[in-house]
């Protein structure tokens, strides 16, 4: 047994398996519980309301990701410490070809007790609710599905919100400012949707259109809505997988597990976390999360505008553009004259393969085309590469892809600009500086 020396007060706030926070995790804690004491409401973000900002206190130091989430990688770019929003920089994301777990991105809009961890959080004794317009509701074991066969799909896991920075040239916009590293390729396995309900002999209403899920996770406020999303049902009966599988492991907690509705394609944030329940609706939810949030107006509107989100006026933020990043050069490096290769990826919903990838070094006068590396699947990303001359000077390269169903990138970020800054899938730009040799 060891004796640890009560003067210490850091082993007075101890993590959730019961070791000692480290100096910097006890600062941070130290510093919310002292927010909390002269505001004890929250909203998104750790901003405090209902009081007055003279009475909030502050902490100069910025938590580690691997402080804020037990097993993650040290030095991701931390957003958000509550709810959890943290970023992969793409010196790590270019690194792998399957993002591994503890650097993937992670974007919490409530909170799950004991999730802040890599840890998985155990099958048994979780529960699936399955209603609504069903003709037998069911209630499934979820430790069922690991007995059950399984798929695997390698997907691209990006949040809606990823590239929110970048319409910011054009005008302001909510949120955190993500760049390029709110997503990562992925392998999810798990139990196709269409075979689960089979399983439970759960046969939808003729009247089914959507399937609406639920998580387990809690709000973290009194002011804030629960979480739940709404997609096509027959998106979901074709795609969706009931996941127990990040890569190979069970789902770690802080990523959505045990189980994680994952619907390859679909932006991240209807891959709904914890999964409880499954209903299945006539119509969309009217829940916030899915009206206005997590919405694009259906016609474009002028960068600035203010703009509420209805069912009639936007869509929401389902399959997921077609896009390309530039994962070197990375912005801002010093290079030599002379030839440079220009490398990235690619991706879109997987409704259509990827057709070419184009690469400018005039401001979009003049393309040419990259070379396509074999892409894992129609989910996941593709790699490409391009082999350019660049003159000594600052140099701006530009990267767009197009899709087969001629689906492409605007040259300019205010054609998708929306005051959430959602589905950001300008072109890509990274300016370099080229020194003469």
């Amino acid at each position: 047994m060891h004796n640890h020396d009560s003067s210490d007060p850091r082993q007075r706030f101890r993590n959730w398996q019961g070791a000692p926070l480290g100096r910097r995790r006890f600062l941070h804690r130290v510093c919310a519980l002292a927010s909390a004491a002269a505001a004890p409401r929250w909203i998104d973000g750790g901003t405090l309301w209902g009081a007055e900002p003279t009475v909030v206190a502050r902490c100069d130091a910025t938590p580690d990701s691997a402080e804020l989430i037990r097993g993650k990688a040290a030095g991701l770019i931390v957003h958000n410490a509550r709810p959890l929003e943290i970023e992969t920089p793409l010196e790590q994301l270019r690194a792998h070809a399957v993002t591994p777990a503890d650097l993937l991105f992670v974007r919490n809009n409530l909170h799950m007790p004991e999730g802040d961890t890599l840890e998985p959080l155990p099958l048994a004794g979780w529960t699936i609710d399955v209603a609504g317009l069903v003709e037998f509701p069911r209630t499934l074991e979820a430790a069922r599905l690991a007995a059950m066969p399984t798929v695997e799909h390698e997907i691209v896991l990006q949040c809606s919100g990823n590239g929110r920075k970048f319409y910011s040239a054009t005008a302001e916009v909510k949120g955190s400012p993500w760049t390029t590293g709110a997503m990562g390729n992925v392998r999810f396995r798990g139990v196709p949707l269409r075979a689960v309900l089979e399983a439970l002999d759960c046969r939808p209403h003729p009247g089914a259109k959507f399937l609406t899920a639920e998580g387990r996770d809690v709000p973290i406020s009194s002011e804030k809505a629960d979480f739940e999303h709404s997609i096509p049902l027959d998106d979901a009966l074709d795609r969706s997988l009931l996941a127990i599988e990040l890569n190979g492991a069970p789902i770690p907690a802080v990523h959505g597990g045990p189980v994680r509705l994952v619907t390859p394609g679909y932006y991240a944030t209807m891959n709904v976390k914890w999964l409880s329940r499954l209903r299945l609706e006539g119509q969309e939810t009217p829940n916030h999360n899915q009206v206005p949030r997590y919405r694009t107006p259906r016609e474009p509107i002028a960068p600035g505008s203010a703009y509420v989100n209805t069912l009639e006026n936007s869509e929401p933020n389902w399959n997921m553009r077609t896009k390309s990043v530039i994962f070197a050069p990375l912005e801002g490096e010093q290079l030599p004259a002379g030839e440079v290769e220009v490398r990235g990826v690619a991706f879109n919903d997987g409704r259509a393969r990827i057709e070419a990838v184009e690469i400018s070094i005039d401001g979009g006068q003049n393309w040419r085309r990259a070379e396509l590396a074999k892409r894992a699947g129609p989910y996941a990303w593709q790699h490409w590469s391009c082999r350019l001359a660049l003159a000594a000077g600052e140099q701006r390269i530009l990267a767009r892809a197009i899709d087969a169903l001629g689906r492409s990138q605007p040259l300019e970020a205010a054609a998708g600009w929306n005051p959430d800054g959602y589905a950001y899938n300008g072109v890509h730009r990274v300016t370099v500086q080229v020194v003469a040799t």
